[in-house]
C-alpha cells in the first residue's frame, strides 16, 4: 500500500508561499543505502533516511488497546494534524492471548486494522511487540499464567519462557512484517523488549539474540531497536549485532543540565555510526526542542495522546512509594487528553513541526555541537546550550528560558518567575519569552529559499520560508539580521501580524495562535490563515439521583474446589477478576492473625465482622481478632486490580510475574523478643565473637556491613519480625548444622538469602532450628533494630470460588429486573448492589463521577467492562483522574457494581455526577 500525503515542505507558486505538509509512505527515490542493510529505512550517524530522503521524526504514543475502535481513525488523524509524522504503539501480549492458547485479534484487538488506518492517515509506525512492554499495563503485558510455572524465568534466556514468547511472536510478527515500510505499510521500526536495563537479566546478549533471530525469521527487515530506560545501552541491547540502541529520557523539565547529557548519548551513538533515537521522553515541547538541538533524530514523547485502561487492565506498583494503582484514565498531561481534548501543547507541537518542515533535510542531517560563542542571559537557562550544524551551513541554536511566567507577562529578572528576558547571541541582544525555547538560526545561507545572502541571526522560530519571504512565530519582539542589516519586529498579537523588510526580503512575525493556522503567505507579507473550527460548549454537569437496583444480585461463581492452603487466583483460572475464599477455624486463645502475601484488594471478614480493606501488595499484616473466639467463619473476597508492570522487590506482589490471591493466613500463637544475644562478625570484632543486641555493635567504620548471627529454634512455623528497619537489610537463613561463622560469614543458605525492606520487614521460617544472619551497614546514628519471633499455625481447609472478568461481564450485561432507588445508597462493608443507570445521549461520551465514601464502583457498557473507581480511603493512584469512569459514545446500557469497603466511614453512594467529555483533561 502506498499512500502519499503531505506534511511540511514549503513551495512557491508565483508570489505566494504555500505552507503544506508532505511525508511519503512509499514512493521510491534513489538514496545511498551504504549506511545500513535495512530495506527502506537507513540509519547512520547523521540521522534517519527514508525512500523519500532524510527526515527528523516526531512520534506520538497512541495505543489502540486504550481507545474504542470507533475512535482510532479520528485519533490518528489528530496526531497527523499536530504535525507529528509517526505513532509508536505497543502490542500487549496478554491483550491478545486472553487465556493460554486462546488468541484474539478481532474488534478492539484488531491491531492489523489499526496499522492500516495509520497508513491511510499518512503516519509512520514504530511497533513495540515486547514481549514485555511495561506501559503501566497489567503485568507489563506478560500473561499472568506464566507465573504458575515455578521453573519459568521471565525476560531471561530460558527455554520455557522463550517457548511462550515464540508462540506470541508467531502471532504478532507476521502482522508487522506484512505492513513494513515502504512496500506494504507504515512500520518503520520494530522494538524488541522494553527498558531491559532496568531488569536483572542474567544473559542480555543471549536473550536479545533470540528475540532478534525470531524477528528476522518472520521477515522483519526494518531496523530492530531496543530502548534503554536509564542510559545503559549495553544493558538494553546486550550489544547484539543488528539491534540498534535507543534512549528514553525523563528529565526534570526545569533542569539546566539536559543538553550535555543528551549530547553525550548522541556522541556515543555517532561513534557506532548510529543516530540518537529518543523513543520515550517528556511531553513538554520546551524540553523537546532542547532534545532536538542536542542531536535527536527521533523524538517520541510518552504519552502525547492519552487513553483509558478499560476493565481489569491497569497495573499495580507504579513508581515511588510501593502500592500505587494505575487509574482507569491513562493520562500524563500530553497534548491530547484521554477523551481527545486538545491541550495547549497541541499548538506547540504544530509550531515545532512547522520549524522542522521548513528546514527540511538541512535539519534532518544536522550534527550536534555547542555554540561557537557564549550565550549570555538574564534568565535561568541551560548550563550548556546545544546547537546543530545544519547541512549546507549555519546553526540552529536552542535558547531555553527556564523561568515561569508572571501573570502580567512582563519584566525580566532572574528569579523563578519572569516574563520577557534578554539573551545575547553573537553579540546581539534578543528577547526571549519566559517558559519558551526559541530555535534561533545563525549564519544560515538563504539560497535554498531563492535569495542570495545569509540569515545572520533570527531570534524566533522560522515557520515558513519561500522566495522573498520569511515567516516567524513569536509572542515577543523578533530580531532578524540579514547580512549586516538588523531589523527589530515588534511583538505580534493574534490577528495582527507584524511586517518588516530587509535586503529585499519581507519578514513576517505571527503570534503562535496565527502560526498554527498559517496556510500561505504572499511575497508582500499578506498572510492567509485557515478558519478555526468553532468550539463546542461543554454541557453542564448533571447529578443522577435515581437508578434501578437489580432484584437478583447473586452473581454466579465457578466452584474452585477445597484446598488445604489458599491457592492463587491464577491457579483457579482467574487471570483478571476476583475470587472468594471461605473456611471455618477455631480462634480460641488467638488474639491476632498474620496475613502474608495477600494481593491485590482483600475484603476480609472474620466472625461476621468486616476488617478494613487491605491493599498492601503482599506485605505482611497483623489482624486483631480478640473479639472472636471459638469456631468462627472466615471469608475473603480478593480482587485483582492488576499485575505488577515493573519489578519492585520491596513488596512480594510487586515483583514482575507475581501471582494474586489471599496468600496465607496464620494464627499467631506466641510472641518472643529475640533482640539480644546476637554474635557480631565484622572486620573489627575478634574471636570468640562478641555478643550484642541486634544493631548494637560500636565501630568507627561507619557504613561498612556488620553481620549479627544467632540460633533460633521453633517448634512450629514462625515469622521473624525486624522492627526499625530503615535501609534494606540482608537476612540469611541456614539450617542448624552450620555453627562456624567466619569474620565475613557466607554459610550454605539452606533456606536462602533475602533482602528485608522497611515496607515488609518479615522473614518466614519453617519449624526447626535455624541460624539467622542479619547483615546491615553500621549506622551509629540510627535507632537500632528490635527482633521478635512469632509462633504460627496456618488457617487451613479453604473452599474457593472464582469470578473471572468474562463471568462478571456476562452477568453485568444481561437484562435483569430491577426496582427504582433514590440515591444516596447506604451499604454495609462487603455488601454489593448492582445498578442499571440511564444515560443521556452524548456525542463525545460521558464522564461518570461517583460521589460517596468507602465504595468501589465497577462499570460496564457496550458489552465490555469500562473500568473501576475507588472512592474514599484508598491506596495511592497514578495516571489520570482516578475518580471518573468514561462511557464512550455509543456504548449503551450502563451497569454499575457498587461494593462497600470497610474503612473509617460507612460505605455510601451519594450521587452519580455526569460530565461532558469536553471537560476532561483541560489544563
Amino acid at each position: 500500500m502506498s499512500h502519499p500525503t503531505t506534511h511540511g515542505h514549503t513551495t512557491t507558486h508565483g508570489h505566494t508561499t504555500t505552507v503544506g505538509r508532505s511525508t511519503t509512505l512509499g514512493h521510491t527515490t534513489t538514496v545511498d543505502r551504504s549506511t545500513t542493510p535495512h530495506q527502506g529505512v537507513a540509519l547512520d550517524a547523521r540521522g534517519i533516511r527514508f525512500e523519500g530522503g532524510p527526515q527528523l521524526v516526531l512520534c506520538a504514543s497512541l495505543f489502540y488497546f486504550r481507545l474504542p475502535r470507533e475512535q482510532w481513525r479520528a485519533r490518528l488523524a489528530q496526531v497527523r494534524a499536530s504535525g507529528y509524522t509517526c505513532v509508536d504503539v505497543y502490542l500487549p501480549w496478554n491483550f491478545h492471548e486472553t487465556a493460554p492458547g486462546r488468541w484474539s485479534f478481532e474488534g478492539r484487538r484488531d491491531v492489523a486494522a489499526f496499522l492500516d488506518l495509520a497508513q491511510e492517515e499518512g503516519l509512520y509506525v514504530i511497533a513495540r511487540p515486547g514481549p514485555y512492554i511495561c506501559s503501566e499495563w497489567d503485568g507489563g503485558a506478560l500473561p499472568a499464567w506464566l507465573g504458575l510455572d515455578p521453573q519459568m524465568r521471565v525476560r531471561q534466556d530460558e527455554p520455557r519462557f522463550l517457548a511462550r514468547v515464540t508462540a506470541w511472536f508467531d502471532q504478532a510478527l507476521p502482522l508487522l512484517a506484512e505492513r513494513q515500510y515502504p512496500a506494504n505499510g507504515p512500520v518503520i521500526m520494530v522494538q524488541l523488549e522494553n527498558e531491559l536495563d532496568f531488569f536483572d537479566c542474567e544473559d542480555r546478549t543471549g536473550y536479545l539474540t533470540v528475540l532478534r533471530d525470531q524477528a528476522v525469521r518472520h521477515g522483519i527487515t526494518v531496523p530492530l531497536i531496543a530502548c534503554s530506560g536509564q542510559g545503559d545501552l549495553t544493558g538494553a541491547t546486550g550489544d547484539v549485532p543488528g539491534v540498534v540502541p535507543a534512549c528514553n529520557f525523563y528529565p526534570d523539565d526545569d533542569s539546566p543540565h539536559i543538553e550535555p547529557e543528551v549530547r553525550r548519548y548522541a556522541e556515543l551513538l555517532a561513534e557506532r555510526g548510529l543516530p540518537l533515537l529518543i523513543t520515550e521522553t517528556n511531553r513538554r515541547h520546551r524540553t523537546l526542542r532542547r532534545l532536538l538541538a542536542s542531536g535527536a533524530s527521533l523524538i517520541a514523547p510518552y504519552l502525547q495522546s492519552s487513553g483509558w485502561n478499560f476493565g481489569y487492565t491497569p497495573s499495580a506498583g507504579n513508581w515511588g512509594r510501593p502500592g500505587n494503582l494505575m487509574s482507569h484514565g491513562y493520562d500524563f498531561g500530553g497534548y491530547v487528553s484521554s477523551t481527545g481534548t486538545e491541550r495547549p501543547e497541541y499548538a506547540e507541537a504544530q509550531i515545532l513541526a512547522r520549524v522542522i518542515d521548513t528546514l527540511g533535510p538541512r535539519l534532518a542531517l544536522a550534527t550536534p555541537t555547542t555554540p561557537p560563542t557564549p550565550v549570555t542571559t538574564d534568565f535561568p537557562t541551560s548550563s550548556s546550550p546545544s546547537a546543530l550544524r545544519l547541512d549546507g551551513g549555519g546553526l540552529l541554536l536552542a535558547v531555553p528560558h527556564l523561568a515561569t511566567r508572571t501573570r502580567t507577562g512582563t519584566g525580566t529578572g532572574t528569579g523563578t518567575e519572569a516574563g520577557t528576558g534578554t539573551a545575547v547571541v553573537n553579540g546581539v541582544p534578543v528577547a526571549v519569552a519566559a517558559d519558551s525555547c526559541p530555535l534561533m538560526l545563525v549564519d544560515v545561507p538563504l539560497g535554498p529559499w531563492g535569495h542570495e545572502g545569509t540569515l545572520t541571526l533570527a531570534s524566533a522560530d522560522l515557520v515558513a520560508a519561500g522566495e522573498g519571504v520569511l515567516v516567524f512565530a513569536s509572542e515577543v519582539a523578533v530580531t532578524v539580521v540579514i547580512g549586516d542589516t538588523r531589523v527589530e519586529i515588534p511583538a505580534p498579537e493574534a490577528g495582527t501580524p507584524q511586517r518588516a523588510t530587509a535586503a529585499g526580503l519581507t519578514l513576517v512575525a505571527l503570534a503562535p495562535a496565527d502560526a498554527v493556522r498559517l496556510r500561505a503567505t504572499d511575497r508582500d507579507g499578506t498572510v492567509h490563515l485557515d478558519t478555526p473550527a468553532p468550539a463546542r460548549p461543554a454541557s453542564a454537569p448533571v447529578a443522577v439521583r435515581r437508578a434501578r437496583r437489580r432484584v437478583d444480585t447473586t452473581v454466579p461463581e465457578r466452584a474452585a474446589g477445597r484446598h488445604e492452603l489458599p491457592p492463587t487466583l491464577e491457579s483457579l483460572g482467574v487471570y483478571r477478576g476476583r475470587g472468594t475464599y471461605r473456611t471455618t477455624t477455631d480462634l480460641t486463645d488467638v488474639d491476632e492473625l498474620l496475613l502474608v502475601g495477600a494481593a491485590d484488594i482483600v475484603d476480609l471478614s472474620v466472625a461476621g465482622r468486616a476488617r478494613p480493606t487491605i491493599a498492601d501488595f503482599g506485605a505482611t499484616r497483623r489482624i486483631d481478632v480478640r473479639e472472636a473466639t471459638g469456631s468462627v467463619d472466615v471469608e475473603a473476597v480478593v480482587e485483582i486490580w492488576g499485575h505488577a508492570n515493573f519489578d519492585d522487590a520491596r513488596l512480594p506482589a510487586l515483583r514482575l510475574g507475581a501471582l494474586r490471591g489471599l496468600g496465607t493466613l496464620w494464627k499467631l500463637r506466641e510472641t518472643t523478643d529475640v533482640s539480644a544475644l546476637w554474635e557480631v562478625h565484622d572486620h573489627w570484632a575478634g574471636r570468640p565473637a562478641p555478643l550484642r543486641e541486634l544493631g548494637g555493635w560500636s565501630s568507627t567504620r561507619v557504613g561498612l556491613p556488620v553481620t549479627y548471627t544467632r540460633e533460633i529454634r521453633t517448634a512450629t512455623a514462625a515469622a521473624l519480625h525486624l522492627k526499625g528497619v530503615v535501609e534494606p537489610v540482608r537476612v540469611t537463613v541456614t539450617d542448624g548444622e552450620t555453627h562456624t561463622v567466619d569474620t565475613a560469614p557466607e554459610p550454605h543458605a539452606v533456606h536462602g538469602v533475602q533482602t528485608v525492606h522497611a515496607e515488609d520487614p518479615w522473614v518466614l521460617l519453617p519449624a526447626g532450628t535455624h541460624r539467622i544472619s542479619v547483615t546491615l551497614p553500621h549506622h551509629p546514628s540510627g535507632g537500632g533494630l528490635r527482633a521478635e519471633l512469632l509462633a504460627l499455625d496456618p488457617v487451613t481447609d479453604w473452599t474457593c470460588a472464582a469470578q473471572d472478568d468474562d463471568l462478571l461481564t456476562a452477568f453485568a450485561t444481561e437484562a435483569a429486573p430491577g426496582q427504582e432507588v433514590q440515591l444516596p445508597l447506604v451499604l454495609t462493608p462487603g455488601e454489593e448492589a448492582w445498578l442499571d443507570v440511564d444515560l443521556p445521549p452524548s456525542h463525545d461520551g460521558l464522564l461518570l463521577r461517583p460521589d460517596g465514601t468507602q465504595i468501589r464502583v465497577t462499570g460496564w457498557a457496550g458489552g465490555e467492562c469500562v473500568g473501576r473507581v475507588w472512592v474514599g480511603d484508598r491506596p495511592d493512584f497514578s495516571g489520570g483522574d482516578a475518580d471518573v469512569l468514561w462511557i464512550p459514545p455509543g456504548w449503551s446500557g450502563l451497569t454499575l457494581l457498587v461494593r462497600g469497603a470497610a474503612g473509617p466511614k460507612a460505605p455510601e453512594l451519594r450521587v452519580l455526577r455526569l460530565e461532558s467529555s469536553d471537560s476532561e483533561g483541560r489544563q
